[in-house]
């Protein structure tokens, strides 16, 4: 017989909300789930109680997630809550204990085991698609859906996701395509935040910091700053005659602000791997210095153990005087440029509150327990891959989710520097927008058409596609 739900869900030193309850009751009832929630509010416990209970009916579970870095944060959290032999990684990188009853794994990694009909499917009883929100995602999303249309129909699902506007409608597809699912939504924030606008005006020498919003409409204050700077077009030259020089601030003015404030730990989100590394490396040369003797002895202690086993001239070669100097001083870089026992020992450093500084991606958004008091975002566009795109409700959403820790802080931070090229309506609008409307980026391809035909009968792939 299976335990009671207090059994499976011991050890979390909290009270349960409401909505994780609504969740599990979902799951108890024999249906597939989906839990539309705000970062860190503990969409995770849920994942974790349907696989504590799928074990505990004797059948496996299998976590998926969309980048390599969450996949492996997530083994080491589930090794230490059910064991080193119980937990399995599969990331085309690492195969580690793939026979175990719970394995983690990239969503493609189980795209191809059913295709290829895997005989790792016996026994599966659940499956956790997290940042389900991906299946938008020009490149990728199609995998999600192939997953949840091709995966045996006696497979419950458990979709995590941010909190997106059209769950119900998103539930309902699922339904449709698996059976009964459950819709839950939880909007309310576990860490309250403050969206903030900061601006160097260089007519005064003055940083101004000032709240984004104003009983939830643009700040008149800043509206009116922002009117009178130089609007700038696509070939540089100014738009009108400005009666103030405003320039975006610095990141070491943005860091000592932030330090003075006490708004520190902070993520800067660059959408450049190598613009994270020169920000890091700009902290050094100005000789940043964000931790105590004490501190910096900690930092070295766990780096030194991330490291082990990796010969000296590998080090030199992949900047360890570098890496280390800087984390030392509370400051690192974090993308999936680097390698990984270097990523680790920063997202352990920063876990433990050693690091003030990290300069990410926004693969650190995704599902990473790395949060921070303050989230920087110095541009509101990103570099596709194609041309330059304008940051939606969604993204921004995501990025800004990172401020606030939960139990920690009763205050979270979303700063957003001025840009020539960005007016303060947009940088408004985005911050107050409540609408995440989550569409399909299903597109039929060759290597689909070819799956479908090998797997089953022209008309079963017909009705399938």
């Amino acid at each position: 017989m299976r335990p009671d739900r207090d059994t499976l869900v011991a050890g979390y030193g909290f009270v349960l909300d409401e909505f994780q309850l609504r969740a599990m009751d979902t799951l108890d009832n024999g249906e597939s789930v989906l839990v539309a929630a705000p970062t860190g509010s503990g969409k995770t416990v849920v994942a974790e109680y349907a696989i504590a209970a799928a074990l505990a009916d004797g059948r496996r579970a299998f976590y998926t997630a969309p980048i390599k870095a969450l996949s492996n944060q997530k083994f080491h959290d589930l090794r230490k809550r059910h064991g080193d032999q119980s937990v399995g990684l599969l990331t085309g990188d690492n195969a580690i204990n793939a026979d175990a009853p719970i394995v983690v794994m990239t969503t493609e990694v189980l795209r191809n085991m059913i295709y290829a009909r895997s005989g790792a499917l016996e026994r599966l009883g659940i499956v956790v698609l997290d940042e389900v929100h991906f299946l938008q995602d020009a490149y990728r999303g199609p995998v999600w859906e192939e997953v949840m249309i091709h995966l045996d129909h006696a497979v419950r699902l458990v979709c995590l996701s941010a909190t997106v506007s059209n769950a119900a409608e998103v539930a309902e597809w699922i339904t449709t395509v698996r059976g009964e699912t459950g819709c839950i939504v939880e909007e309310r924030r576990p860490v309250r935040l403050e969206n903030l606008f900061m601006v160097a005006d260089r007519s005064n020498d003055r940083l101004h910091l000032l709240p984004t919003l104003i009983r939830g409409r643009p700040n008149p204050e800043v509206a009116r700053l922002d009117s009178e700077a130089p609007r700038r077009r696509n070939d540089g030259a100014a738009r009108h005659r400005p009666r103030r020089t405003l320039a975006t601030p610095s990141r070491l003015d943005v860091i000592e602000r932030l330090h003075q404030e006490g708004m520190l730990p902070a993520i800067f989100f660059i959408f450049s791997r190598k613009a994270c590394d020169e920000a890091a490396a700009q902290c050094r040369k100005a000789a940043v210095r964000l931790t105590t003797d004490l501190e910096r002895d900690r930092i070295r202690g766990i780096v030194d153990a991330r490291l082990v086993g990796i010969e000296a001239d590998d080090l030199e070669v992949l900047g360890y005087e570098r890496f280390i100097d800087q984390l030392e001083n509370g400051v690192a870089a974090h993308h999936a440029g680097m390698v990984p026992p270097f990523k680790e020992a920063v997202e352990a450093c920063f876990v433990e509150g050693l690091v003030r500084v990290v300069f990410a991606t926004e693969t650190l958004a995704v599902g990473i327990n790395m949060p921070a008091r303050s989230v920087v975002i110095e541009k509101l566009t990103k570099f596709t891959g194609e041309h330059h795109a304008f940051l939606t409700a969604g993204e921004f959403t995501q990025l800004t989710g990172r401020a606030g820790r939960r139990g920690i802080d009763t205050l979270g931070h979303a700063v957003v520097l001025w840009n020539p090229f960005v007016s303060f309506d947009q940088v408004a609008a985005l911050a107050s927008s409540k609408s995440f409307h989550l569409k399909s980026a299903f597109r039929p391809t060759y290597n689909m058409a070819a799956n479908l035909v090998r797997s089953y009968s022209s008309d079963e792939a017909r009705h399938l596609l």
